[in-house]
């Protein structure tokens, strides 16, 4: 018992918590400007013990902290949500490859800047490409257009997660733009810890169990989830949300909206399978939206939250 008492104590991270990480506390050692300090901060840390005792670690003391911190951070979730109501919270989901200077990437800025302005609670994955413009609309909400495009200008010198600079240029907005009005929720995990969390989430979820995290942002996403361009992973997400909808798994479906009509149309198409099944009967209760337009999407979830409000 001592051994794992003192097991607990040793791993780089903490295992009795019960408070969402923000980026001063996942980030806490890293200095814009300074690349190398990455190495240093608390969520590399804690990537690289992750990967030092296997993702899927047989070592029994290392699986009982990993639950423990798990399981707070699973405890301060249900604390976030006494303060925002889920029925509000929309979900975005898309390529975590999505570049900072594509066309795309601007779009879901601003359809998150504008929902987070009209009272909806943003969560994503909480990555970088589209997950990560959705969190950079939530916390430049309220802001003009003409600042949007000076943050963007700022970030387009690192266009890539993988790029020098990704991380510094996000703090760096941060600290010209600050804002503490607007709140989003990042649900990110160390099994996809060579992907920077973004900054720009106010709160943050991290887990290291990615089966059980994967399950909760579908869940909570409670008012609604807008599918961006992806690939593997949003296609996963798109039928695990296909399924809790179709069952009613929690009383109600909620709507699934699709942005961009010709990729999932034409490059993946889901959309049309999607309706063929729900035609056939082998779907019910899905909620489906196809649009370019961003006026669609914020008119179909402020309808659905019209009716849920009721």
């Amino acid at each position: 018992m001592a051994q794992v008492v003192e097991y607990l104590k040793d791993v780089p991270f903490e295992v009795s918590r019960s408070r969402l990480y923000d980026a001063a506390e996942l980030y806490d050692g890293f200095v814009p400007g300074d690349e190398d300090s990455f190495a240093k901060c608390y969520d590399t840390r804690a990537y690289r013990h992750f990967i030092s005792k296997g993702k899927q670690s047989e070592d029994v003391k290392e699986l009982l902290a990993r639950t423990l911190h798990d399981h707070g951070i699973h405890v301060a979730l249900n604390e976030f949500f006494k303060h925002h109501n889920p029925r509000h919270c929309v979900g975005v989901m898309g390529g975590h490859a999505l570049l900072r200077t594509d066309k795309m990437f601007r779009e879901i800025v601003l359809l998150s800047k504008r929902l987070t302005e009209q009272g909806f609670c943003m969560l994503t994955g909480g990555g970088p490409g589209a997950m990560e413009a959705t969190h950079l609309g939530a916390w430049m909400a309220g802001r003009s257009e003409e600042e949007v495009g000076e943050a963007l200008a700022m970030l387009a010198v690192a266009p890539s997660f993988k790029d020098k600079g990704w991380l510094a240029t996000a703090f760096n907005v941060m600290e010209k733009f600050p804002q503490t009005t607007f709140h989003s929720l990042g649900m990110p995990t160390w099994l996809y810890g060579h992907e920077p969390s973004t900054p720009f989430a106010t709160h943050i979820a991290k887990f290291f169990e990615n089966s059980i995290r994967e399950d909760s942002i579908l869940t909570l996403a409670y008012g609604g989830i807008v599918y961006t361009p992806g690939s593997a992973g949003t296609m996963q997400e798109i039928f695990q949300d296909a399924v809790q909808n179709h069952y009613l798994s929690f009383g109600f479906s909620s709507p699934m909206v699709f942005l961009g009509k010709n990729f999932w149309t034409n490059e993946m198409p889901v959309y049309p399978l999607l309706e063929s099944l729900v035609c056939t009967g082998k779907y019910k209760n899905l909620l489906l939206t196809l649009t370019d337009s961003l006026d669609d999407v914020v008119e179909e979830l402020e309808k659905f939250r019209a009716v849920m409000m009721k």
